[in-house]
């Protein structure tokens, strides 16, 4: 195992697997300037290691991430525009890194997930949470709006419920996020390793390649891609990746009945 340490955040290197930690458990994981910073160059780093398959975003202690940091909003609250701005354009650079991460991205939510903390979750491939874990995006209870998150959230979500959730700042359960499609599954603390476990398995199971241009494809075809030049769009990539030595070696092995030479 090999472990990198910043101040906030914690990375764990097993194999081809890397965990982040959001290691600040005395404040439930809230987050600052800090955090952010930090969490881009995680994914930065972790974007050169040619091995990696697949990340974990998860929280250390009780809670997931409790959303930003009292003594950070204390700060803010005396900021000019433009301090809020380039502060604010610095979390929007963190959750996007997140969502167009080359390698698929899982977080593990327990505890509570509070404002901005479900701008990591929604940014994110896969969530599983506990099933008694507290979401809120609690923002307009204190006069402000989730306008960071809001992309990754609505997408995830959908504008009706997205409307609900952003307007009343409710508090909810995992079931209700299962439900509405913030989380994946919700589950039973006994539950979560053998489901993140399943994952992971089938995750390491397929085309690393094919992994990073299947995310690529998902990406393009949600955000910039209209249905007319799908059309040629689409072609275009199935037609580059049959070509590719790793589809090459991928359909031969199906054919030949044996596992390809990416699974040990």
């Amino acid at each position: 195992m090999t472990a990198f340490s910043y101040k906030t955040i914690l990375i764990e290197l097993v194999d081809k697997t890397a965990t982040i930690w959001l290691n600040r458990p005395e404040v439930h994981n809230a987050f600052n300037d800090l955090t952010i910073k930090e969490l881009i160059d995680a994914f930065d780093q972790l974007d050169k290691n040619p091995s990696l398959c697949t990340v974990v975003l998860r929280g250390k202690g009780k809670s997931f991430c409790a959303g930003a940091d009292l003594n950070w909003m204390r700060a803010v609250k005396d900021y000019t525009f433009e301090q809020n701005y380039l502060e604010s354009l610095e979390l929007s650079k963190c959750l996007h890194k997140i969502y167009t991460f080359r390698k698929p991205v899982i977080a593990l939510v327990h505890g509570a997930a509070i404002g901005g903390a479900n701008g990591l979750l929604a940014a994110c491939d896969i969530v599983i949470c506990e099933e008694h874990t507290v979401f809120s995006l609690s923002e307009v209870k204190i006069g402000l709006i989730p306008a960071c998150i809001s992309p990754y959230v609505i997408k995830r979500v959908g504008e009706p419920v997205a409307r609900e959730w952003m307007l009343t700042g409710k508090r909810f359960a995992g079931s209700e996020a299962e439900k509405h499609r913030l989380v994946n599954y919700s589950l039973p603390q006994s539950q979560i390793d053998a489901c993140l476990g399943e994952i992971t398995d089938n995750l390491l199971k397929a085309g690393p390649y094919a992994v990073e241009r299947c995310k690529i494809l998902i990406h393009d075809i949600m955000n910039t891609v209209t249905m007319k030049e799908a059309l040629e769009y689409t072609a275009r990539m199935i037609a580059e990746q049959r070509i590719t030595p790793e589809a090459q070696e991928g359909m031969s092995a199906f054919l030949e009945k044996r596992k390809p030479n990416w699974i040990i």
